[in-house]
This record gives structure tokens, C-alpha cells and sequence, in this order.
């Protein structure tokens, strides 16, 4: 049985990746880069300095911007984005979130954040779910972004485990390398063609129930 849940946040607790790409979209414009929604799939599950640096070559200006101009770059896309998640309430968990937490929480099962975004603590608050978490990973601590394990390492470490005795939930490819990386077990949220064939995989979080992940805990599906 495992013994700790690391949830990514974007795509998983709730979706914020409309919020994500209007902000990039936005700064884009503003340097002289046009995005669209099929280039900001490589976004997802990606830290913000490693997105910038993303958005920068696809731009073809990865060499126009000193260090500090970067970081001011990088501060402003985040306050674009933090304008417009004001709005995120608690309807906005997805559907059969809670009811897991709920459960997790009553078997005694740690719950972990996991999310490349410096913004989980305001986004758990916003949604009235910072209670149920024993341990948010700060990102900030970790040398790598996701598909390195880091994040997934740090958050097993702060509810007290083993990544090993771990079960990870993604909804992004980068995220589901990470887990596997850092022998966490995956737990996908979206299609095979997306996320992997070999891995247990629900079409949306409302199949998420902690009979489920018993179900699938280190079994070949």
C-alpha cells in the first residue's frame, strides 16, 4: 500500500492552463513572439524559467535578453498570470478532487504538492484545500524542472517518505517522466496517446477514488 500522494497541481486539482497561456500569449506579444495554443502544449508542467526559455527559441530571441531582462520577463508573464487567477474559487476544484483528499485523508495517507508553479500555496488557499495538504514542494528548492524527478523527490521528502513508497498524479508527458524518474508510481489524467501506454490512466479526475489507486498500486494495467 502506498503511503504518500503527490499531486501535480495545473490539469489535475484544477485547471489554470487557459490563465497560463493567455499570459504567455501575452508577454509573446509584447517581445515581438506570436504563440498559439498547439506551442503551448509544450508548456504544460513546465517551470516558468524553463517556458520563458522555450518561448524564447521558438521566437528565435534566446540571445536578446540580458540575465536581469530574463528575470523581469519571467516576473512579469507571473503577474500577468496572478491578475488572472483572482478569480479561482473552490467551485473551480475538478470533479471527485475532494471526495479523494477526503478519503487520503481519513486512511491516513500523506498528501503532497508537486507542481513546477511558485503559485500552489495561493491557488491550495484560493480553493480552500490548504488543509488537506501535509507538504507543498517548493519548487524554488529543486535544480531541475520537470521531466527531472526533483520536485517529486522533494515532496516525498517533506510528508516523510520515499518516493518509492509513493503514488504520483499528472496529467502532463514531462510530469509522468518525472514520477517514473524518481520511482514514484504514475498515475496519468488524460489519453494514452499523450501520456504513455504502459502506465494507469483515467480519462478525468472523477474516477479518482482511493479504491481506484489501491486498485492500480504497482500493478502491470
Amino acid at each position: 500500500m502506498f503511503k504518500g500522494v503527490l499531486f501535480d497541481l495545473d490539469g489535475v486539482i484544477t485547471d489554470t492552463a487557459e490563465f497560463h497561456y493567455r499570459a504567455w500569449k501575452k508577454l509573446g506579444e509584447e517581445i515581438g513572439i506570436s504563440i498559439d495554443r498547439n506551442f503551448n502544449e509544450q508548456l504544460k508542467g513546465v517551470s516558468r524559467e524553463d517556458s520563458l526559455t522555450l518561448l524564447l527559441a521558438y521566437g528565435k530571441k534566446e540571445n536578446d535578453f540580458s540575465n536581469e531582462e530574463f528575470a523581469a520577463l519571467a516576473k512579469r508573464k507571473n503577474e500577468y498570470y496572478l491578475e488572472m487567477i483572482q478569480e479561482i474559487t473552490p467551485t473551480d476544484v475538478f470533479p471527485g478532487i475532494v471526495p479523494l483528499l477526503t478519503e487520503l485523508k481519513k486512511a491516513g495517507i500523506k498528501i503532497a504538492l508537486a507542481s513546477a508553479s511558485k503559485n500552489g500555496p495561493l491557488l491550495l488557499d484560493k480553493m480552500q484545500l490548504t488543509d488537506y495538504f501535509d507538504a507543498i514542494a517548493d519548487p524554488s528548492k529543486v535544480a531541475s524542472g520537470k521531466p527531472a524527478p526533483d520536485i517529486f523527490l522533494l515532496a516525498a521528502k517533506e510528508i516523510g517518505f520515499e518516493a518509492t513508497d509513493c503514488l504520483g498524479i499528472e496529467d502532463a508527458k514531462a510530469g509522468i517522466q518525472a514520477i517514473i524518474a524518481s520511482g514514484a508510481y504514475p498515475v496519468g489524467v488524460g489519453r494514452k496517446e499523450d501520456l504513455g501506454e504502459d502506465i494507469p490512466i483515467v480519462a478525468d479526475t472523477s474516477s479518482l477514488t482511493l479504491d481506484y489507486l489501491q486498485h492500480v498500486w504497482r500493478k502491470d494495467v
